[in-house]
């Protein structure tokens, strides 16, 4: 049986609070990919690469190389552009990836500009005070139309605003608000910077302790998952098995909670395979894993992406459950503790 220790989960946590701070949404992830990248470069088994689109892939040769296998989570998060630069010096947003905007009213962000730098700002319905705007402010509309960064910057015009250096096309990212408290994390995008912290720990802890992969494994960090095509390339060609990294979706309906590991079976994109799925589940109950199992009818991951693109190869999907998906979400350690030994456990599996 495989477990991280108390520290290695410590280290777990820290890697992702770290990791939630770092603004990272699809197509502005390059800062969190350093991050991951320095941080994987301590491990010395591993072999670090980038491909031209910017994920990083990191090689632990295993004691065997006949059926090489791959993990794969992404770093890149839900988040906004400039879409308009409106008369009064306000900004409307285009949305990346899923992104609710009522989860995201009235909280703070950022709009990095193409020279470098950036603005601080809030999302608000452009009818926000009640005083002034009665019922309006309540009936208004939370969509795209009729919400809008006001910025903290000394500006009424479209003029003043391009004079402070924003473009339309300028990246918009919103404070992920991490909180660790009675074991629980709960942040924005943990989506699913959760489970790129897992990958992480687990590395660590089979390293430290010195011990080595069945197969060889690629650790696929990807860039661009919440806009549908991540995975899509990077993946070496020699690989047999991909476990797809990913949050678990926790509500009505669903078996899925936050203080376990799940195994999909489905989702929107239909089943994953049925051999490498129970092929997980019997390493979860040999090395008493508890774990549950679901179906997301809104939901697709890097794994189907890879087979989308024609990847000949056998997908499942696992990951720590998480409440609120795509809004305020929040996990327990325990999801993240059992899915990090999970992942260990199939490297260590014949």
């Amino acid at each position: 049986m495989v477990s991280i220790s108390n520290s290695d989960t410590s280290y777990l946590v820290d890697f992702l609070v770290k990791l939630l701070n770092i603004p990272s949404p699809t197509g502005y992830s390059e800062q969190a990919i350093d991050f991951v990248e320095k941080e994987l470069s301590a491990f010395k088994p591993l072999k670090l690469s980038r491909t031209r689109k910017g994920v990083l892939v990191a090689r632990w040769d295993g004691k065997k190389n006949d059926s090489p296998r791959a993990l794969t989570a992404h770093v890149d998060t839900l988040g906004a552009m400039v879409k308009e630069i409106k008369s009064n010096g306000r900004l409307t947003i285009t949305r990346i990836g899923g992104l609710l905007l009522n989860a995201v009213e009235t909280e703070g962000c950022w709009v990095f500009t193409s020279k470098g730098e950036k603005i601080r700002g809030s999302l608000l319905i452009d009818a926000a005070s009640s005083h002034v705007y009665g019922i309006k402010a309540t009936d208004t509309k939370r969509d795209e139309e009729h919400m809008e960064i006001r910025l903290d910057a000394r500006t009424s015009s479209e003029k003043e605003t391009r004079d402070l250096g924003i473009n339309v096309g300028d990246f918009v990212t919103f404070d992920p608000r991490a909180e660790v408290t009675n074991g629980f994390i709960r942040s924005r995008f943990l989506d699913d910077k959760a489970c790129v912290a897992t990958l992480a720990a687990a590395i660590k802890s089979l390293t430290e302790s010195g011990q080595s992969p069945e197969q060889t494994v690629y650790f696929h960090i990807s860039n661009y998952e919440e806009v549908g095509h991540g995975a899509a390339s990077g993946i070496p060609s020699d690989v047999h098995e991909l476990i797809s990294v990913d949050m678990a979706a926790v509500g009505a309906g669903q078996e899925s909670d936050e203080f376990h590991t799940t195994l999909c079976l489905k989702d929107s994109g239909g089943p994953y395979h049925h051999g490498l799925c129970n092929k997980l589940r019997a390493i979860a109950e040999q090395n008493g894993i508890e774990y549950k199992t679901d179906i997301y009818p809104y939901y697709g991951s890097d794994g189907e992406a890879f087979w989308r693109a024609g990847g000949d190869v056998a997908v499942a999907l696992i990951g720590p459950g998480v409440d609120a998906s795509h809004n305020y979400e929040r996990t327990h350690t325990d999801a993240l503790v059992a899915t990090t030994n999970w992942i260990m456990a199939y490297l260590l599996s014949e």
